[in-house]
């Protein structure tokens, strides 16, 4: 789901597709290095003369050959290819950086989400404990103390909920932004 969302991935499929396309660019590019010419001359002038300085009337052909350009075709198509599989890897590197990232957070995500659960359990725990000492307080079974000491339980089980669950909140935020998606979207 990542792989399909995130941006960086597509931004890689592109340079992909535009390597790929430089080295059919290249291959094609051979023909550059020919260039063929005529010149038509009309028949009627005389061959050799002030003004006209050329020796034959009619056509003339010409193939010319850049040979520093010859010489060079096959690195640059060599280079092109090897730009294309580095793109390739490039690509593939960060699918697994990408693969690897979801599933940090997603362990993150859950282990916040169980912490919670652990914390909910034991402020509810906490509070039935708490409100069954107030009870025996003012029945006069057990001491004062006793009864602060498990309302400061409550106090702590409370603010360790509190904190467990913006840690909660901070793994699944950082894991739909990853994902694109809200996780209760996710199937």
């Amino acid at each position: 789901m990542a792989k399909d969302y995130h941006p960086q991935r597509k931004i890689l499929e592109l340079n992909e597709e535009k390597a790929r396309s430089i080295v059919s660019t290249q291959a094609v590019n051979f023909l550059d290095l020919v260039n063929v010419s005529y010149f038509y001359r009309p028949s009627e002038r005389a061959a050799l003369g002030m003004e006209n300085p050329y020796v034959v009337n009619g056509f003339q052909f010409g193939v010319n050959l850049n040979l520093g350009a010859f010489l060079q075709k096959p690195s640059q198509i060599k280079q092109a290819r090897i730009d294309h599989k580095i793109s390739q890897f490039e690509r593939q590197a960060y699918e697994i950086e990408l693969e690897n990232q979801v599933k940090i957070r997603y362990y993150t995500y859950i282990q916040a989400f169980n912490e919670l659960r652990i914390k909910e359990l034991a402020l509810q725990d906490s509070k039935t404990f708490s409100d069954d000492l107030q009870l025996r307080f003012e029945r006069g079974e057990v001491m004062l103390s006793d009864y602060a000491e498990a309302k400061a339980s409550v106090s702590e089980a409370s603010s360790a909920k509190l904190e467990v669950e913006v840690n909660y909140l901070t793994a699944k935020d950082a894991l739909e932004e990853l994902i694109g998606a809200k996780i209760e979207d996710v199937k």
